[in-house]
C-alpha cells in the first residue's frame, strides 16, 4: 500500500501553473460528492452501441487506408498486487499522423485524414490484456506557452464496474525529444512515475511487414501505479 507522500510524488497535481489549462480548471472549492446512485451502475458504459468488430482497429473503421505508420499498442491492466483486471473498458483517442484531431475545435493547419477518426475501445480479456491497432500520432503545437509542442501521445480512459471508477491517462513513445518541454508530462513530480507513462517498443507485438508494436501496461493503484489525470 502506497503512503500519501508516495502518491503525491507519483501523481500530477490538480493545479500546475506551467500547464495553463489547470489554472481555470483546478478546483478552488471543496469537492462535491458524486451521487451514490452512480455507484449502483453494474457494468462498463458503452454508450448507445455495443463494442463492434473494428472498434479496437482504428485502421479499419473507414473505407480507405489511413495515412501514417501502423502500430500495435497492447498491454496488461493490473492492480497493486499484480493481479489481472478483466472486463475493463479501455478507450483511446488521439490525433492523426500529421498531429491533428478529428474535432471541430482543432484548427491546427495540418491535414485531416478522412480515413482516420482517432478513437477506439475494447475490453480486457480474462488476463487483463487489451490490444489496439492504430496509427502513430504526430506532435502538434498547442499554444500553452511560446513555441509549445506536445510530444506524440495517446489518451487512455479506463472504466471499471461503475461510472465512479473511471481513470484517464496518456501514453508516450520512447526517446521523444519533446519530453523536457512538455508541462503535462513534467507535472508528474517523480521521474520514475513519469517513465511509467512511456511505452516500450516490443518486437513480440510487431506484425511482420505490417505494424510495429508498443507495450503499455497500466497499474491502477499502489506505489507503482500509472499516473492518472485528476486523481487526488
Amino acid at each position: 500500500m502506497s503512503t500519501p507522500q508516495e502518491l503525491a510524488h507519483s501523481q500530477p497535481p490538480l493545479l500546475y501553473p506551467p500547464y495553463k489549462s489547470t489554472i481555470p480548471r483546478a478546483p478552488a472549492e471543496p469537492m462535491i460528492q458524486v451521487p451514490r446512485s452512480f455507484a449502483d451502475l453494474a457494468a462498463p458504459l458503452f454508450g448507445h452501441l455495443p463494442i463492434g468488430g473494428t472498434d479496437n482497429d482504428l485502421t479499419r473503421q473507414h473505407p480507405g487506408e489511413p495515412l501514417g505508420e501502423r502500430i500495435v499498442v497492447a498491454g496488461r491492466i493490473a492492480d497493486e498486487d499484480g493481479r489481472a483486471v478483466p472486463d475493463t473498458l479501455v478507450e483511446l483517442w488521439q490525433c492523426n499522423a500529421a498531429g491533428r484531431y478529428f474535432h471541430a475545435r482543432d484548427d491546427h493547419p495540418a491535414p485531416l485524414d478522412p480515413n482516420f477518426g482517432g478513437a477506439g475501445r475494447t475490453l480486457t480479456d480474462a488476463n487483463g490484456i487489451y490490444r489496439f491497432v492504430t496509427i502513430k500520432p504526430g506532435a502538434y503545437p498547442w499554444r500553452n506557452h511560446h513555441n509549445a509542442w506536445r510530444p506524440a501521445h495517446i489518451h487512455f480512459s479506463l472504466f471499471g464496474t461503475s461510472f465512479q471508477s473511471r481513470l484517464v491517462t496518456q501514453m508516450y513513445f520512447p526517446n521523444d525529444p519533446l519530453f523536457p518541454y512538455d508541462p503535462i508530462l513534467q507535472s508528474v513530480p517523480d521521474e520514475a512515475a513519469r517513465q511509467r507513462l512511456v511505452s516500450q517498443f516490443d518486437l513480440a507485438l510487431t506484425e511482420p511487414e505490417w505494424a510495429l508494436g508498443y507495450r503499455f501496461d497500466i497499474v491502477l493503484r499502489g506505489r507503482h501505479s500509472t499516473p492518472f489525470e485528476g486523481r487526488v
